[in-house]
């Protein structure tokens, strides 16, 4: 992050304006056109080049993300040899969408858009909108409208939770949230179409190359949630034989997998285990392959019967274990023990049928993983068993009283050797490695070295989603909006009002501020383990060898 690592950039072709690192396993690839950013996605769809996971197409650009250094070093090679002049083919369908106009910043649209409400609803539902792209989150279609009488800035702050089904404005895009999430556009409505659905033949409601129309409505249907009982819990855990019972989930405990990359051309992010290192161990210790599913739970709190015998490992935060006997014989106990047991971590344990497993509360990290031999079952979602937060893909949080399946292990499979895992201090600043990120330039020297130099402090608004960190703000060089694009697990981006936000791994596909650094791939288990008031150093990575570097100046400016 050196002021000579950002000078030079490799010359680009004809309609390629340039490419950039985005991180040590992503490039960022500036195009002049609309037109040009869907030629090159649908040329990488087409023809997928070795190491390629995912493609997200935005404004002005388009993300490729690769499964190491050396691919992202020749997709950016690829990319240079391509005719972008190529037309994209895209099909068209016109989707109306009835909303209501209540939303919480329809006064400030107004005041800056010089219309009053009425104005700025007459405006919104006075003009056909095109699906330019997807991105940000599954359903989220980045809308262009006919007249530019709409175009306001994002928030200076973003909200930490937009409601599903809000309608927005961000820039020159207007846009419908599919679901509850992170966002930093103003709302100006709401609306019951849902915009995401897996049981849909196509899941998106609205595809890039689709036309909307809004219909301005006065009501709108209400939705009733059902809680189930505790009673139903128990006696849903009575009736199973087999696999493992929740008694209590804790805080947040989720089924995690290595999550679904290569859909985030449909706004789906990989989600997956926050510590994927940690998951990969739970999962040799009891003999599964490294990408079966396992609890990923945080702050401790879980407690877990089996109702068949059982072999576990926990691994990721240091978490004290007790193994309780059952709470009545059954049948055939006579010879098992009745004593209470204190497994350790990472190391594989037996849980034998009717006993109780408590994961008490970290002394050090912050999320744990429980692998189970055969590893969990249960449907998969877009080839995954992860549940993703924002997007709500995959199965929902554990609930007290859920029964989890147990698959059976894989023939041959072997438990393996207890192993020795390392966490951050929390006496201690986590050094986290970082790479220039896209868009440095945005940045002066001095606030590069301000982002380098200081010690930043997790908030407890941190998520799965991202690490919000807080310290002395960050101020940028450059006045104005950048249009959205792709962002990666390890962006660090910077909102107006200066404090950085590391995204994880339900990061948003698509996001409009600007990212000063990435976290390189290898320290990204780290940030997983951080608690709430620890802090946190970023120190300057070597860029890969033959990385295009990020020049001084952007098109965006």
């Amino acid at each position: 992050m050196t002021a000579q690592q950002h000078e030079t950039q490799t010359p680009p072709r004809a309609g390629l304006t340039g490419i950039r690192p985005a991180g040590d396993r992503a490039v960022l690839i500036e195009l002049p056109s609309l037109d040009a950013v869907l030629s090159l996605q649908a040329q990488l769809t087409a023809h997928p080049q070795p190491g390629q996971i995912d493609v997200i197409a935005a404004a002005e650009t388009v993300l490729v993300t690769a499964d190491s250094p050396e691919t992202a070093r020749a997709l950016a090679a690829h990319v240079r040899s391509l005719d972008l002049e190529a037309p994209a083919e895209t099909e068209s369908t016109l989707v109306t969408i009835d909303v209501v106009y209540d939303g919480e910043d329809l006064d400030e649209v107004a005041a800056l858009t010089g219309l009053d409400r009425g104005g700025v609803v007459a405006a919104h539902t006075g003009q056909l909108w095109t699906a330019a792209f997807a991105g940000f989150a599954p359903g989220f279609a980045y809308l262009t409208g006919q007249d530019s009488s709409l175009e306001v800035p994002r928030r200076r702050s973003p909200r930490t939770a937009v409601p599903a089904g809000a309608v927005a404005l961000g820039g020159a895009y207007s846009a419908v949230y599919p679901r509850q999430s992170p966002g930093g556009w103003q709302l100006i409505g709401r609306t019951d179409a849902a915009m995401w659905d897996l049981g849909r033949e196509s899941p998106a409601l609205v595809r890039p190359g689709d036309t909307v129309r809004f219909n301005a409505v006065r009501a709108q249907a209400t939705v009733t949630h059902h809680q189930q009982s505790s009673a139903g819990a128990a006696s849903k855990e009575a009736q199973a034989t087999e696999g493992l019972a929740v008694r209590k989930p804790g805080l947040q405990s989720t089924i995690q997998d290595l999550g679904r990359p290569g859909y985030a051309s449909l706004g789906v992010s990989s989600a997956g285990a926050m510590d994927r290192g940690a998951l990969r161990r739970a999962n040799r210790l009891v003999g599964n392959g490294e990408g079966d599913a396992g609890i990923e739970l945080l702050f401790g709190g879980l407690e877990l019967v089996a109702l068949s015998d059982q072999v576990l490992a926990v691994t990721g935060a240091a978490v004290p274990l007790e193994i309780t006997p059952p709470d009545e014989p059954r049948d055939g106990d006579e010879k098992r023990t009745t004593a209470v047991r204190h497994p350790v971590c990472d190391a594989p344990f037996a849980l034998l049928a009717g006993e109780r497993l408590t994961v008490g509360t970290p002394t050090a990290g912050l999320r744990s993983y429980v692998g189970v031999r055969g590893g969990l079952g249960g449907a998969e979602a877009l080839g995954s068993r992860s549940t993703d937060t924002m997007s709500g893909i995959g199965p929902e949080p554990l609930q007290a009283g859920a029964i989890l399946p147990v698959r059976a292990p894989r023939p041959g499979s072997i438990v393996g050797h207890p192993e020795v895992s390392a966490l951050p201090d929390r006496n201690e600043a986590t050094v986290l490695r970082v790479v220039p990120g896209p868009r440095q330039d945005w940045f002066s020297g001095e606030t590069l070295q301000e982002f380098l130099q200081q010690e930043w402090t997790v908030t407890p608004q941190s998520s799965r989603i991202g690490l919000r960190l807080n310290g002395q703000p960050l101020t940028r060089c450059r006045d104005g909006e950048l249009a959205s694009e792709g962002t990666v697990r390890g962006a660090v981006q910077v909102p107006p009002e200066g404090q950085p936000v590391l995204f994880l791994s339900d990061h948003p596909v698509t996001g409009g501020y600007p990212v000063i650094a990435v976290v390189v791939h290898a320290d990204l288990d780290k940030a997983a383990q951080l608690p709430p008031g620890t802090t946190v150093r970023f120190a300057a990575a070597t860029l890969p060898a033959e990385l295009p570097e990020t020049p001084k100046e952007s098109p965006h400016a």
